[in-house]
């Protein structure tokens, strides 16, 4: 006598939603978190460096954070989507390493210091090289500025879904993300003013080759 098919468990049907996924691991669906961490983790890992700007911090972090959502999963009310719950339980855990660690507020002076300091890195690549300025200039300002920005600015979230995720008025999102904006301008002004020296002198050698 043939047994009956095995039912497939949650995980291992491609049409179902972050939030039935959810629902099946409270349930007890043994595969259905793993499908959600393999969903999204790039993602989150995404924000957690560049909210922390330290790889080892990051991994840690997004890993406090599954682990946290794992457990509390039975408190998300599906008022918002699987994923801003997620990025709001990640943006928690950076913001908690960062308190631990005591960063603190730099003042202004010191941001105008920092800018005056250029150390020039001639083995990286011009990408790269901006890539760890932005990051190390992130790394200067408080921490609810730096998430604001890089929800909005670096992963192109609205303002209004990262106020979801921060669980913050639009308008604290859109004062942070200004005072962050003018605080990393002198920083990253020559960053700026190489890209337009660059597109000139590329312009040039365009004319220079056409004529």
């Amino acid at each position: 006598m043939n047994s009956p098919p095995e039912t497939p468990s949650s995980a291992e049907r491609p049409s179902v939603t972050d939030a039935e996924l959810l629902t099946a691991h409270i349930n007890g669906d043994p595969h259905a978190f793993s499908e959600i961490v393999k969903r999204h983790r790039d993602r989150m890992w995404a924000v957690a460096l560049r909210t922390l700007g330290d790889p080892d911090e990051a991994a840690d972090a997004v890993q406090d954070a599954f682990v946290s959502a794992y457990r509390k999963a039975g408190s998300f009310r599906g008022e918002a989507a699987v994923t801003t719950w997620l990025h709001r339980i990640v943006v928690n855990a950076c913001l908690d390493r960062m308190r631990r660690k005591s960063v603190r507020p730099v003042a202004d002076d010191e941001l105008i210091e920092a800018a005056e300091r250029e150390t020039p890195m001639p083995d990286q690549t011009l990408e790269r090289e901006v890539s760890m300025e932005v990051s190390a200039a992130l790394k200067l300002l408080p921490g609810d500025q730096r998430a604001a920005l890089v929800l909005v600015d670096m992963m192109g979230y609205s303002v209004e879904d990262a106020a979801q995720v921060l669980q913050v008025p639009s308008g604290t999102v859109k004062s942070r993300c200004a005072r962050g904006r003018a605080k990393l301008a002198p920083i990253l002004s020559h960053l700026r003013n190489r890209s337009e020296a660059n597109r000139v002198s590329s312009a040039k050698g365009a004319e220079l080759r056409d004529g």
